[in-house]
Parts: C-alpha cells; sequence; structure tokens
C-alpha cells in the first residue's frame, strides 16, 4: 500500500506564489516502480487536469496553462515532488492532488486547496 502526504495549498493573491509538496511512503511500496510522480488539479464541475509531473529520468511534462509558471522538482530518493507555483491567478483555484504512477498501479493523495483571490 501507498501513501501520499501533501502539504502546502492554501490562500495568494493574484501574481503570488505557493508551494505544494508530496511525499510517498508504504511498507512494501518500491521507489523502483515508480513511472511518474505529479500533481493534478480539479474545479467543481470540471474533469481532474494534469498540472505537472515528473518521470525518474528527470523528464517533465506540465499543461499548457501553467508552462513558464509552475516548477516540478523531486528529491534524490524520488519519493518526494516539489510544485512550486509562481505569478498565480485566479484560474489556478482548484483543489489539487498528488499523483503516483506506478509499475503497479496508480495512486491519489487526498487533495490540497489553493485559492488565488485578492
Amino acid at each position: 500500500q501507498v501513501q501520499l502526504e501533501e502539504s502546502g495549498g492554501g490562500l495568494a493573491q493574484p501574481g503570488g506564489s505557493l508551494r505544494l509538496s508530496c511525499e510517498a511512503s508504504g511498507r512494501r511500496f518500491s521507489f523502483a516502480s515508480i513511472v511518474a510522480m505529479g500533481w493534478h488539479r480539479q474545479t467543481p464541475g470540471k474533469q481532474r487536469e494534469l498540472v505537472a509531473i515528473i518521470r525518474p529520468n528527470g523528464e517533465t511534462n506540465y499543461s499548457d496553462s501553467v508552462k513558464g509558471r509552475f516548477s516540478i522538482s523531486r528529491n534524490k530518493a524520488q519519493n518526494m515532488v516539489t510544485l512550486q507555483m509562481n505569478s498565480l491567478n485566479r484560474e489556478d483555484t482548484a483543489v489539487y492532488y498528488c499523483y503516483l504512477r506506478t509499475r503497479a498501479g496508480d495512486y491519489w493523495g487526498q487533495g490540497t486547496e489553493v485559492l488565488v483571490s485578492s
């Protein structure tokens, strides 16, 4: 079983910054099985959408809406990812979910809220 512990999020003003972190753990979890790790987000009435992911080789993917503003990184152990969100705008308001894809399956965090408002 895999647990994803999210931290960060909260309230930011337009143009501001926030940082999200997610740590994966599990008694029988093998970090060598990681295919990708990252973040999705969801707003009411809309489908969950990819924000950013990072692969073990360091390759990253971002949605077009966050390119140039958000940056994803991981630690050496590859069990933690951080999403640095800059130049936030109101359209970034959503619940952000940590996402982990392994060879055994996909896992999701509980979600953390990000509210961009003045």
